[in-house]
C-alpha cells in the first residue's frame, strides 16, 4: 500500500509522534492506521524505558476539588516547555480525577489504578512518555476531606510552579481559605502550631541559638533569656499561625483565621522539584567523552 503524506499526517495528528516516526510504522503495518498506532505505542514504550535514568525536576502542582474531597499532585517532566504542553496538562488533570476518585494511599498503589477503559495509570504515564518525548513521573500527592462546615483553600502559583491545599474548619469562608493557602505558598511555614514541633527539633534549634548567644560574647547569666527570645522567632518563622499575615503586616495569621470563627489544622504544600537534585549538563566534558570514545 502506497504510504501518502495525508496517511502519515493522519497518524501523527492521532499520536503525535515524529514524522518519520510515523511514516516508519505506517511501511512497517503496511498502511494500517490501528496496527501503526499499536506498533508506535509499543516503540514509545521501550522509548519511555531508556528514559527512566533522566531527572524529571520540572512539572506542575494541580489542584481538584470536588464536593468534601480535594487532591494535590505533583507531576514531572525533564523540561519547563513540556511541562506547558497541553497533552501534559490534560494527563495531569485526568491524573487528578483518577486519584481521587481511587484514594491510593501511596504512589505504587495509584499506578496500579485503572481507567474506564482498563488502562493502569502507569501505562497512561508511559504513553505519554512516547506521545511527548520526556520521562514524566506521578512524584506524590495528598488527598484532604472536610465536612459541610468547613472550607477548602486552594492556590496554585506560577502556573503550578507551587500548589497549596489547606482546610479551613469550622468556616465556610472559602476566599479566607484561599487567603490562608496564598500566605502559605508564599512564606513556605513548615508547621501548622508550636504544637506540631517536635521536642528534638526545639532541642536542637536550643543548642544552636545558645551557641550563637555565647559566640557573641553575651553574658552567660542572660544568654538563657536570650535563647527564649530567639526561639519565639524560630516559631513565627516554622509555624503558620505564629507567621505575620502576608495581606496584613498588622495580623498574625493566628488572628486573621480567628476572624473567620474557624481553625486551620492542616495544609499541604508542593513545590516543583523541590528536594529533588538537578543534573548540570557538562557538554564539554561530553564532547570530550566523544571525542575519547571514537
Amino acid at each position: 500500500m502506497a504510504i501518502t503524506a495525508q496517511l502519515v499526517k493522519e497518524l501523527r495528528e492521532k499520536t503525535g509522534a515524529g514524522m518519520m516516526d510515523c511514516k516508519k510504522a505506517l511501511v512497517e503495518t503496511d498502511g494500517n492506521i490501528d496496527a501503526a498506532i499499536d506498533f508506535l505505542r509499543e516503540k514509545g514504550l521501550s522509548s519511555a524505558a531508556k528514559k527512566a535514568d533522566r531527572i524529571a525536576a520540572e512539572g506542575t502542582t494541580y489542584v481538584l476539588v470536588e464536593g468534601n474531597e480535594a487532591i494535590l499532585l505533583e507531576v514531572n517532566a525533564e523540561t519547563d516547555f513540556v511541562a506547558k504542553n497541553e497533552k501534559f496538562q490534560v494527563l495531569v488533570s485526568e491524573l487528578a480525577k483518577q486519584l481521587l476518585a481511587g484514594k491510593p494511599e501511596s504512589v505504587e498503589a495509584a499506578l496500579e489504578l485503572t481507567n474506564a477503559e482498563g488502562v493502569k495509570i502507569s501505562d497512561q504515564i508511559s504513553t505519554a512518555v512516547a506521545t511527548i518525548g520526556e520521562k514524566i513521573t506521578l512524584r506524590r500527592f495528598e488527598l484532604k476531606t472536610k465536612t459541610d462546615a468547613d472550607a477548602f483553600g486552594s492556590y496554585l502559583h506560577m502556573g503550578g510552579r507551587i500548589g497549596v491545599l489547606v482546610v479551613l474548619e469550622g468556616s465556610t469562608d472559602a476566599d479566607a481559605a484561599k487567603d490562608v493557602a496564598m500566605h502559605i505558598a508564599a512564606i513556605n511555614p513548615q508547621y501548622v502550631s508550636r504544637d506540631e514541633v517536635s521536642a528534638d527539633v526545639v532541642e536542637r534549634e536550643r543548642k544552636v541559638l545558645t551557641e550563637q548567644a555565647l559566640n557573641e560574647g553575651k553574658p552567660e547569666n542572660i544568654v538563657a533569656k536570650m535563647v527564649e527570645g530567639r526561639l519565639g522567632k524560630f516559631f513565627e518563622e516554622v509555624c503558620l499561625l505564629d507567621q505575620t499575615f502576608v495581606k496584613n503586616s498588622d495580623q498574625k495569621v493566628r488572628d486573621f483565621v480567628k476572624t473567620t470563627g474557624g481553625n486551620i489544622t492542616s495544609f499541604v504544600r508542593f513545590a516543583v522539584g523541590e528536594g529533588i537534585e538537578k543534573r548540570e549538563d557538562n557538554f564539554a566534558e561530553e564532547v570530550m567523552n566523544q571525542v575519547k570514545g571514537q
